[in-house]
C-alpha cells in the first residue's frame, strides 16, 4: 500500500502555506512530512523550517530545539545557524546567539544581513553586560543624588527618580535595588517631606512590592504601618494617591502574591501576612477619624477599604475580614458619613467622601452570610445613629441625619431601620423649613433618600409632597429649591415608564424637567448643586416627553457630560439613569396578548407605553445623543477609579453602549470616540447583566466593524473572552449567535486569536450550537469551525475516536440550506487541505458520502461547485484507496466534464489535478485532449 502522500508534498504545501502566512497550518504540514521522511539531509531541512514556523510563533525554545537538530545534520547550513541565534537572542542567551552568527559570517562573509545582525547584536550584548555590571554603582549613584540636599539641579534628580523607578519595574532591578539596602534609602527620601522626592520613593516601593510578598512583608517591617498611614493622609493629591496605589499593591501581595523565596539581609521576615494585614487596615480606619488627614487622603482610605476588604466573589467563603472591620471600624465609617461640613469639629472631606462611605458600607453589608451577622450591622449603626441623636442638642441631630442619609444610600434595609428609630422622621420634616441653609440642607436630601425606599415612600407621599412643593416655591436659595425639585421628580416618577400612571397633573413634569435643564446649563451655580439637577433629570425621563425635549437641548446634554467628567463623581449614577431613560436600554418584555385579555377582563391595571418611546423616537434621540458627544462622555466615566463607579453604574453604562451600537451605520463613531476600549473593562467586571450587555456591544462591533482597527494591537485579544461568555446557555439566542458571528471574524484573522479562542475552551461551545435546531445559529457555529479549523488542536478534533463532528461536517455539505452547504464544505476543503488522514476518515464516517460529494460537484452554485472539487481533489491525493473509491463511481465522468469547463476556471483546474492524481496512481489512462 502506498503513502497517502509523499514527504516532498508536505514540504512543498508547508511552503506555500508559510508563504501565505499561516504559520501554524505550515508548522503542521512541515511535522507530518517529518514523520513520513527518513532521510537525513531532507529532515535536516524540515527541521530548519519548523524553526522558521516556531519563529514566527514566538514559540523561541522550541524554535532553537529544531534549528539545533538541523545543525547536527549539517553544521555549515548557515539558515539554521541563523534561526537558532535569533531565538537564542529572544531567549536571553545573547553570548550564544552571538557565536551562531560569527559562525554565519565566516561561512558567508559577503552577507550583509549577516554582518548587520552580529554587528546589532555585538551592541546590544555589550550595553547589556556594561548595564549589569555597572547596576550596583547606579543604584548607589541615583539614591546619592536624591539625598543630597545640596544638588540644585532638578533635571539630575528627576532623572535619577526616573531611572530607579523604571530600575523597579523588572524583577532583577526590584531585587538589586532591595539588596542594596533600598528600603532604608527609600524611607529617608519619604522623610524628606519633598513632594517630588517622596513620589519617587513611594513608586520605586510599588516596584518592589508588586507580586513580591516576601519583599513586600520586608518593606512593611521597615517602614510600619503608621508611616505608610500618615503618608496617606498628607495634603498633596499626588502623593496621597501614589500612597494608596503602593498600599494597593502591598494588599495583592500580602493576600494572593506570588510565593517567592527571600533571600536577603533581613531574613526574619513575618510568616503570618493575615496579621499584617489587619494592622495596615486599622490605620486606614484610624486614619478615617484623623482630624489632621486631609480630604482626598480620606478619600483614598475609603476607596482602599472598598477595594480591599470586602469578597471579590460569592464563591469565597472566608468573610471575616469583613466581620472585624465592622467590629473594629463601622462606627469610625459611619463618622465620615455623617459629617457636616461646615459644623464645628466636623472632619475635612470631599464631594466624593460621603458617597465613597456609602459604598464601602453596602459592600460590607452584602459580605455578611447569615442573619446573626446582619442583625448586628444593624445594631451597631442604630447605636451610633442614637448616640448622637440623644444629648446632643441640634448639631447631634443633624449628624444622626446624615447618618440615616449615607445609609439610605447604601445598605438601604439598614437605612429603612435607623429611619424607623423614634423622632428621626418627624426631626426630618421640621428641619426642613429650618433658616439655616446648612440644616435645611441636610434634612431635606435626608427626606429626597428615604423618598424611593419602600417602607417610607406612602408616609411621606402624605406627608412630604407639600412640605417639598412649599420649599420649591417659596425658598429664595437654589441650592435648597434644586433638592425640592429632586425629591418631586421622585414622586412625579412612580409610575416609571407606564404612560397610564402620572403622580402630577399634566404639563407639571413638563415644567419641573425645564427647571432642572436651566439649572444644569447654569455655571454660576457649583458643580454639587447642579449635580442635583442630574438627580432630577434621571426620575423624570421616565416620561418620553421629557426624553424628547432633553435631546432637543443640546446645551443641557453637553452640560451634564461635562458634569459626568468632573471631579465631582457622584453624579456618575444619575447621568447613566438619565442616559438609559433616553435610550430605552432598560429591560422590557413584550406582553402576553392572551395575559392582556385577562386582564381587561378581570378589570386589572394594563401598563401604556407611551407613543413616543416607539422605536423610531429611540433611534432619533440616540442620533442625537451621538452628534452631543455621548461616547467620550462615558468613556471618561468608565476610566474612573472612584467608588461611584459601583457595578450598578457600569451595568447602566453597558446598557446605554449597547442601545448606541444598535445600528451598524453608528458603530464606526462609537469605537472612534473610545466606546470599543470602554467596553472591554465593563464586560469582564461588574454586574452579570452588565458584563452581558457590554459584550453583546463588542459582538456587534467586531461582526461589522474591522477588529484589527477597531480594537487595536493587544486590545483585539482582550476581547475574545467576553465574546465566549455569549456562548453560555444562559444567554439569549440573539447573544449565543452574534457571540458566534464575531467569533467567526476574529478566528479568520491569525492563528495567535486562535490560539487565544482555543485557551478559552470556546470549541466545545461551538460544537454544541452546530446542532442548534435554531438554522441561523447552526449556520454561524459551523462558520465559525470552519476558520476554527485553521489550527492544528481542532483538526485534531475530527479525528478524534468516537466524535461525530467530521460525520457532521460531511452530513452538513449535503443540506438543503445552501448557506450551511456552503460553510460545511468550506470547512472540508479546509480540513482535508491541511490535515490529509482526515481524507482517509470521510469514507468511513457515512455511506453517503460519495452521492454528497457528487452533488456538490454538480450544484448550480459555483462556489459549492469549487469548494466540492478541492475536497475531491485533496482527497484523491491523500491516498490511493481513496481515489480507487472515488473513481470507481460516477465521480470520474462528473470530473471529466468540470475539466473541460472553460467558464469556471477554479473548477476545472482541480478537477484536472485529481484526473492527474488517478493517473499518476494508474487508475486511469491519460486523455492526451487534457494535456
Amino acid at each position: 500500500m502506498e503513502e497517502p502522500v509523499t514527504a516532498e508534498q508536505l514540504r512543498a504545501r508547508g511552503n506555500a502555506l508559510f508563504q501565505a502566512g499561516d504559520h501554524g497550518a505550515a508548522l503542521a504540514a512541515y511535522t507530518e512530512a517529518l514523520s513520513l521522511s527518513d532521510a537525513a539531509s531532507e529532515r535536516a531541512v524540515l527541521h530548519r523550517n519548523r524553526a522558521a514556523c516556531y519563529l514566527k510563533l514566538e514559540d523561541y525554545t522550541k524554535a532553537e530545539a529544531d534549528a539545533t537538530k538541523a545543525i547536527e545534520a549539517d553544521g555549515r547550513d548557515v539558515k539554521a545557524l541563523f534561526r537558532r541565534s535569533q531565538a537564542l537572542q529572544q531567549l536571553g542567551r545573547l553570548d550564544q546567539a552571538v557565536s551562531d552568527l560569527q559562525r554565519c559570517v565566516s561561512l558567508e562573509p559577503r552577507n550583509k544581513a549577516f554582518q548587520e545582525a552580529l554587528r546589532a547584536l555585538g551592541s546590544s550584548m555589550h550595553e547589556k553586560m556594561k548595564t549589569m555590571s555597572c547596576t550596583d554603582s547606579k543604584v548607589e549613584q541615583m539614591f546619592r543624588i536624591l539625598l543630597d540636599l545640596d544638588e540644585k539641579d532638578e533635571d539630575k534628580k528627576q532623572k535619577a527618580a526616573q531611572n530607579l523607578i523604571v530600575l523597579a519595574r523588572e524583577e532583577a532591578g526590584a531585587e538589586k535595588i532591595f539588596q542594596s539596602d533600598g528600603v532604608r534609602l527609600l524611607m529617608q527620601l519619604l522623610d524628606t517631606a519633598k513632594a517630588d522626592l517622596m513620589l519617587a520613593a513611594l513608586r520605586t516601593l510599588v516596584g518592589l512590592c508588586s507580586g513580591h510578598r516576601s519583599r513586600t512583608m520586608a518593606v512593611l517591617a521597615e517602614l510600619g504601618a503608621p508611616r505608610l498611614s500618615a503618608v496617606l493622609g498628607v495634603e498633596h493629591e499626588q502623593v496621597s494617591l501614589a500612597a494608596c496605589n503602593l498600599l494597593h499593591v502591598m494588599f495583592d501581595s500580602l493576600k494572593e502574591g506570588l510565593q517567592k523565596d527571600f533571600r536577603g539581609k533581613e531574613d526574619a521576615v513575618v510568616l503570618d501576612s493575615s496579621r499584617d494585614l489587619k494592622q495596615l487596615i486599622k490605620h486606614l480606619l484610624e486614619l478615617l477619624v484623623l482630624e489632621g488627614a486631609s480630604a482626598h487622603g480620606r478619600d483614598n482610605a475609603l476607596n482602599l477599604l472598598i477595594k480591599v476588604v470586602p469578597r471579590k466573589s460569592p464563591k469565597e467563603t472566608n468573610n471575616s475580614l469583613s466581620l472585624w472591620v465592622i467590629d473594629q471600624g463601622l462606627k469610625k465609617i459611619l463618622e465620615v458619613g455623617s459629617t457636616v461640613c461646615g459644623s464645628l469639629g466636623s472632619l475635612p472631606v470631599t464631594e466624593n467622601s460621603r458617597m465613597s462611605t456609602s459604598v464601602l458600607l453596602s459592600k460590607l453589608y452584602e459580605d455578611l452570610k447569615c442573619d446573626a451577622e446582619r442583625e448586628n450591622f444593624h445594631h451597631l449603626c442604630e447605636d451610633y445613629v442614637r448616640s448622637w441623636f440623644e444629648g446632643h442638642e441640634l448639631l447631634g441631630k443633624l449628624r444622626a441625619i446624615q447618618t440615616v442619609s449615607c445609609l439610605l444610600q447604601g445598605p438601604s434595609e439598614a437605612g429603612n431601620r435607623v429611619l424607623e428609630l423614634e423622632g428621626i422622621m418627624d426631626s426630618v420634616l421640621s428641619l426642613c423649613a429650618s433658616v439655616c441653609e446648612a440644616h435645611q440642607l441636610v434634612a431635606v436630601e435626608a427626606l429626597i433618600h428615604a423618598v424611593d425606599k419602600a417602607k417610607r415612600a406612602s408616609f411621606i407621599t402624605a406627608n412630604g409632597v407639600n412640605l417639598l412643593k412649599e420649599i420649591y416655591k417659596h425658598s429664595e436659595r437654589d441650592s435648597i429649591r434644586i433638592r425640592a425639585l429632586v425629591g418631586l421628580c421622585k414622586l412625579g416618577s412612580a409610575g416609571g415608564t407606564d404612560f397610564s400612571m402620572k403622580q402630577f397633573a399634566e404639563g407639571s413634569t413638563m415644567k419641573l424637567a425645564k427647571q432642572c435643564r436651566k439649572w444644569l446649563c447654569n455655571e454660576a451655580i457649583d458643580a454639587g448643586t447642579r449635580r442635583w439637577a442630574v438627580e432630577g433629570l434621571a426620575y423624570l425621563t421616565f416620561d418620553a416627553d421629557v426624553k424628547e425635549e432633553f435631546v432637543e437641548d443640546k446645551a443641557a446634554m453637553q452640560a451634564m457630560f461635562h458634569l459626568a467628567k468632573s471631579e465631582d463623581r457622584s453624579v456618575l449614577y444619575a447621568v447613566a439613569s438619565t442616559l438609559v431613560n433616553c435610550t430605552n436600554s432598560y429591560d422590557h418584555e413584550e406582553p402576553d396578548p392572551q395575559m392582556l385579555e385577562l386582564a381587561k377582563y378581570a378589570k386589572q391595571h394594563i401598563p401604556e407605553q407611551h407613543p413616543k418611546d416607539k422605536p423610531a423616537f429611540v433611534k432619533r434621540r440616540v442620533r442625537k445623543l451621538l452628534m452631543a458627544g455621548v461616547v467620550s462622555a462615558l468613556a471618561c466615566m468608565v476610566k474612573s477609579e472612584n467608588p461611584a463607579l459601583t457595578n450598578s453604574c457600569r451595568e447602566l453604562i453597558s446598557r446605554v453602549l449597547l442601545a448606541l451600537v444598535e445600528e451598524a451605520e453608528d458603530r464606526g463613531s462609537v469605537v472612534a470616540q473610545g466606546g470599543g476600549k470602554a467596553l472591554i473593562p465593563l464586560s469582564l467586571e461588574g454586574t452579570e447583566v452588565g458584563q452581558t450587555k457590554a459584550a453583546q456591544a463588542l459582538a456587534k462591533i467586531t461582526i461589522t466593524s474591522n477588529p484589527e482597527m477597531a480594537f487595536p494591537g493587544e486590545r483585539i485579544y482582550e476581547v475574545v473572552r467576553p465574546l465566549v461568555s455569549l456562548l453560555h446557555l444562559q444567554r439569549t439566542g440573539l447573544q449565543n449567535f452574534e457571540g458566534l458571528m464575531a467569533l467567526t471574524n476574529l478566528a479568520g484573522i491569525s492563528e495567535r486569536l486562535r490560539q487565544k479562542i482555543l485557551k478559552e475552551r470556546a470549541v466545545p461551545m461551538i460544537e454544541g450550537y452546530m446542532f442548534e435546531e435554531h438554522e441561523l445559529i447552526r449556520l454561524a457555529a459551523t462558520e465559525c469551525m470552519c476558520n476554527m479549523a485553521m489550527s492544528k488542536e481542532v483538526q485534531e478534533l475530527f479525528l478524534a475516536e468516537g466524535s461525530d463532528r467530521l460525520k457532521l461536517m460531511v452530513l452538513y455539505s449535503g443540506e438543503e440550506d445552501e448557506k450551511l452547504r456552503r460553510a460545511a464544505s468550506g470547512t472540508l476543503a479546509m480540513l482535508t487541505a491541511l490535515h490529509p488522514p482526515i481524507c482517509k476518515r470521510i469514507p468511513q464516517v457515512t455511506v453517503h458520502w460519495l452521492e454528497i460529494l457528487q452533488a456538490l460537484l454538480l450544484s448550480p452554485s459555483a462556489e459549492l461547485q469549487h469548494r466540492g472539487a478541492v475536497v475531491v481533489m485533496n482527497m484523491m491525493a491523500a491516498a490511493r484507496e481513496v481515489a480507487e473509491q472515488l473513481i470507481a463511481s460516477e465521480m470520474l465522468e462528473i470530473l471529466s466534464v468540470l475539466a473541460k469547463d472553460k467558464d469556471k476556471p477554479r473548477v476545472a483546474q482541480a478537477a484536472q489535478e485529481s484526473l492527474a492524481h488517478a493517473v499518476a496512481y494508474g487508475l486511469i489512462k491519460p486523455n492526451p485532449g487534457h494535456a
